[in-house]
């Protein structure tokens, strides 16, 4: 991958919000309105109240460093612009180091229902959010510093699937039933409501060993969401777990399909393989390749 020539050795780039288009402010507020729309009741309390501890439906694109400066007063992170996708060890570099890279572009109006590249409103609505809960803040930045570490081993598939099914694909149960907290489906409407409401995936409960051996799909609904029970379990596994053996077990390899359900899972809900069968494409905005 090929630093762009405007990005910085970090490849950060400014955001240019002054370059924005009144169209493209209003891209911004149609997509927040259709999520505000599927997301009360569904998405985990936490996100909801990031978004309004950084006021992001004040409306129009947020500007980063307005944003960072009051999402830094919370738990110390900030936002960097990026020009895209970054190479791994970028990645793990700004994630160990409090800064959540994201891009500065948005989506066409054509593109509101699929974007294969993440575009500022799923890195910042979908993800930002999250960043102001303290235990969820110090699981990213412990999973930016094992990324810098598993940097010495073969291991990047697994570790992707971690991120994959927790950042985001992830649901938490609650007193009040699953909720969403992933970055991929709170930016997506039509994956809000099938992540928690269609009989076709599996939910199971979370176990990082079994998770990273899993598989997953990049341009599909996910076949298989894994659910935690808090986001200090979800830190206390990340920071606790020597990854080494688990990276010399995996070697870069799934051993399970995104479909598989093992006879140990703690299964909250058995999916249809119809589904699975089908091969239906069921895509839409935000999922992160």
């Amino acid at each position: 991958m090929q630093k762009p020539d405007h990005a910085r050795d970090d490849w950060t780039i400014d955001q240019g919000w002054s370059n924005y288009t009144e169209d493209e402010h209003e891209v911004w507020n149609l997509l927040y309105k259709r999520q505000m729309d599927v997301l009360p009741g569904r998405a985990a309390s936490e996100f909801m109240q990031g978004l309004k501890a950084l006021d992001l439906g004040k409306g129009g694109i947020p500007e980063f460093e307005s944003m960072s400066d009051e999402l830094e007063s919370l738990t110390g992170w900030r936002v960097v612009a990026v020009p895209g996708l970054v190479p791994d060890e970028v990645f793990f570099d700004h994630l160990a180091n409090r800064r959540f890279p994201a891009g500065q572009f948005i989506r066409k109006r054509h593109q509101l229902d699929y974007l294969q590249e993440p575009d500022v409103f799923h890195d910042v609505f979908g993800h930002v959010p999250m960043l102001t809960n303290p235990v969820f803040a110090d699981y990213m930045e412990a999973y930016g510093k094992g990324g810098l570490r598993s940097l010495n081993f073969a291991a990047l598939k697994n570790l992707a699937a971690l991120y994959w099914y927790t950042v985001e694909f992830g649901l938490i149960r609650t007193d009040e039933g699953l909720r969403i907290y992933g970055a991929g489906i709170v930016s997506s409407k039509t994956e809000s409501i099938f992540a928690l409401e269609d009989p076709s995936p599996n939910r199971i409960g979370f176990g990082l060993e079994r998770l990273m051996q899993t598989d997953y799909r990049i341009d599909d609904f996910q076949q298989t969401y894994f659910v935690i029970d808090s986001y200090e379990q979800l830190f206390r596994a990340t920071v606790d777990t020597d990854f080494a053996p688990l990276y010399e077990q995996m070697k870069g390899q799934f051993a399970h399909s995104p479909e598989t359900v093992l006879s140990d899972d703690e299964v909250l809900h058995r999916g249809s393989q119809a589904y699975a069968k089908a091969g239906g494409r069921f895509a839409d905005a935000g999922q992160r390749t």
